[in-house]
């Protein structure tokens, strides 16, 4: 098979990770891999910040946890109060992917860049996991800007990243009722 195909398939969330820290050229193809994204009108409208301080992605898990408990969504306000859960799964290297608010698809583009992201990690047999709860701790502007976030930013996701501690998964069974052709 096709060696993008078989890492398109071959890709799951991880969600346990090794305590070692990935080595900073493997990250450095991730990021590259991000910025070779597809993007409406060629905007490239992204912006990463990488965390690889424990005591900084653990400030960012307990305040995302703190406007999670507060939240009406029942489930999302259980996961913000349970004290085991940690919204990135305690990975080594956190990824916040943020895009430029004027752009003209930023969030789709933003999406399609963590996508790669994610691709790239799993070719290096390294686990990632994409995270939506990581925008919650930065809907404090404050929180913007201890992290350098520009102003004209806005944060979308964030994505965990670490060696794997556990082998992927297989794949669950996929919908085939999804396609209409007309030929």
């Amino acid at each position: 098979m096709n060696h993008v195909l078989e890492n398109i398939k071959s890709r799951r969330s991880v969600r346990q990770y090794k305590n070692e820290q990935i080595k900073d050229e493997e990250l450095d193809k991730m990021l590259e891999a991000a910025t070779y994204a597809p993007t409406g009108g060629n905007d490239q409208p992204w912006y990463f910040t990488v965390l690889q301080n424990e005591d900084l992605i653990k400030e960012v898990n307990e305040g995302a946890k703190a406007v999670m408990r507060e939240m009406d969504v029942e489930w999302i306000a259980q996961m913000g109060a349970n004290e085991q859960f940690n919204i990135f799964h305690r990975a080594p290297t956190v990824i916040i992917v943020s895009g430029r608010k004027d752009a003209v698809t930023p969030m789709i583009d933003c999406s399609a860049a963590v996508q790669n992201m994610l691709l790239a990690a799993e070719s290096m047999d390294i686990g990632s996991c994409w995270i939506g709860f990581a925008k919650f701790f930065f809907e404090n502007p404050e929180n913007m800007k201890k992290f350098n976030i520009p102003e004209n930013y806005e944060v979308y996701f964030g994505v965990s990243l670490g060696y794997k501690g556990q082998k992927n998964p297989e794949a669950s069974e996929r919908n085939k009722e999804v396609f209409n052709y007309f030929k």
